[in-house]
């Protein structure tokens, strides 16, 4: 196995987590840190392994949507490819991509009973364990080998702040730059996110402190980052991240020129753009709180009656995974 100092850092998270801000911290090491930006959403979405059925269909707009993305031929395996390619340039790697785009979504077919994706099988060994069977039913579509390679990391925000900002980029007059036409609410991803993490504990690519021994053993132990923590206190949770993943820190990473170095984000348009227009993360000066009546009606007015419940259904659905993962979250 690589050290783990050297493995490619994999930020896991979910839509709407404040990652692309949290990406951009790490884009100003452009020296020493090769940024990959979502990456495995490319064969989610648009390639013959696809799982999502948001572009799926042989019908003109499915092929049509699949073929203007310029990623229709990605395979989880090209993506692999891509990422290895990457690690040749003597900077360490750091990818932020979803959970979910690991794990079949619960419209597809292997929802119950996941399976390794046609490109990655040759890479699996012995139920993709290595030398060594695995006893855990892997529930992603990578073989256990390949999740291995990775250092990961999470990064977890309330629903009810997250939810709603997806849905926003999925309905006028957002949607009609960022190409997702309507709110699906199985993309929310913290199910994903949740299923990811006990596999990768129960495996023990991650660890607890408590239970971490031996050299090196920080560099397996579990890193949750909770967005709200990231956004008032950005410097003592980053400076924390780097010290879990095995990098320098620097107060420089925390300021940026706006718009700069952004053209991988380009892919998703509209999802990005309050990251892209930002200049560096600063503790916010007022946190606002709201009761759930005064979010709901927000939501009323923004959106109507209608969607305002299926924003807080959704939101009330994956506030269990949430609350599960922000338990292992790194305190400040």
């Amino acid at each position: 196995m690589v050290p783990s100092e050297e493995r490619p850092i994999f930020l896991a998270t979910h839509p709407r987590s404040c990652s692309t801000a949290f990406e951009r911290v790490f884009m100003t090491r452009d020296k020493d840190i090769f940024c990959i930006h979502e990456p495995f959403g490319d064969a989610f979405y648009y390639g013959p392994e696809r799982l999502s059925s948001r572009y799926e269909g042989d019908h003109n707009d499915a092929i049509g949507n699949r073929e203007k993305s310029g990623f229709h031929e990605s395979t989880y395996n090209s993506v692999l490819e891509d990422i290895e390619r990457s690690g040749k340039e003597e900077k360490r790697v750091f990818i932020k991509d979803m959970a979910c785009y690991l794990i079949p979504p619960s419209d597809h077919s292997t929802f119950e009973n996941p399976v390794l994706v046609p490109s990655v099988t040759p890479l699996a060994a012995y139920n993709g364990n290595g030398t060594h069977p695995s006893t855990i039913k892997n529930p992603t579509i990578l073989p256990l080998s390949v999740l291995k390679r990775f250092q990961f990391a999470f990064l977890i925000r309330n629903p009810r702040k997250a939810v709603p900002s997806y849905y926003r980029c999925c309905v006028p007059p957002l949607n009609e730059m960022t190409g997702f036409k309507y709110f699906m609410p199985n993309e929310a991803g913290y199910r994903e996110l949740r299923v990811l993490f006990e596999y990768l504990l129960e495996e023990g690519v991650i660890r607890h402190p408590s239970s971490s021994r031996g050299e090196n053993s920080v560099y397996k132990n579990v890193c949750v980052i909770d967005a709200d923590d990231l956004l008032d206190n950005p410097k003592v949770v980053v400076e924390k991240f780097c010290a879990m993943t095995g990098l320098d820190f620097d107060a420089k990473m925390l300021e940026w020129g706006a718009h700069e170095g952004c053209g991988n984000f380009d892919k998703w348009k509209g999802f990005h753009e309050d990251a892209i227009g930002s200049s560096g993360l600063q503790p916010r000066t007022k946190k606002k709180t709201k009761t759930r009546e005064e979010e709901i009606q927000e939501w009323v007015d923004k959106y109507g009656e209608e969607a305002a419940g299926v924003i807080d259904r959704t939101a009330d659905e994956n506030m269990e995974d949430y609350e599960f993962l922000r338990q292992f979250r790194v305190i400040v």
